[in-house]
């Protein structure tokens, strides 16, 4: 992208922690040693954690626009560079700010992105008769079974985090009050991870 004679390469790629993140802004360095400025964004974690430098540029004209683009696209576990050749051309702060927002939204349009919804599996040990009214309870994708032992009567269910609100303070109640807590026992908690859709 260029913008007054200065031009503009951005680099958005997937990062799930600060090393990988860091190893995005070392890889545009190495291979573009010349340019002007490196600057930095990215957001990793849920909740994200967010970090970003303007290199150099003036504060707030580089790192926070494009955080900001990083953010409107609502993404997570995500790195961005952006490369700037100076032009000879002063942009002014408001230029700058618009260059390198345009600069990330514009590598956004190329990047495949997968929807990763946090999960927490809950194991439920409840009497044999109770399987089926659970079963039919259940509501995929927010609530999913992910194993079954008919046996013990226990179930594995996969909660979306945001819907652990609701679950979690009152993981007995079902329609008509089916299940008491005399009924369902909550095992535990028992791993927190991620459900990845690609789309």
């Amino acid at each position: 992208m260029r913008q007054k004679g200065s031009r503009f390469l951005a680099v958005v790629e997937a990062a799930p922690e600060p090393a990988a993140a860091r190893q995005v802004l070392e890889e545009l360095r190495r291979l573009y040693p010349d340019a002007t400025h490196h600057c930095w964004a990215w957001r990793l974690g849920h909740p994200p954690s967010e970090r970003s430098s303007d290199a150099g540029e003036p504060s707030g004209t580089a790192g926070r626009p494009m955080l900001d683009a990083l953010r409107g696209a609502d993404l997570t576990d995500v790195a961005a560079v952006v490369a700037r050749w100076f032009g000879g051309t002063k942009l002014g702060r408001g230029g700058l700010a618009r260059a390198y927002a345009g600069a990330v939204r514009l590598a956004l349009e190329e990047l495949p992105v997968a929807r990763r919804v946090p999960t927490v599996r809950f194991r439920l040990e409840l009497p044999y008769d109770r399987v089926g009214p659970l079963q039919r309870l259940v509501h995929p994708p927010e609530v999913e079974i992910v194993a079954t032992d008919l046996n013990q009567a226990m179930l594995d269910l996969g909660i979306e985090r945001p819907r652990i609100g609701v679950c979690a303070l009152n993981p007995h109640a079902g329609e008509g009050g089916l299940f008491g807590r005399e009924d369902v026992d909550v095992i535990a908690p028992v791993v927190e991870s991620y459900r990845v859709e690609v789309g």
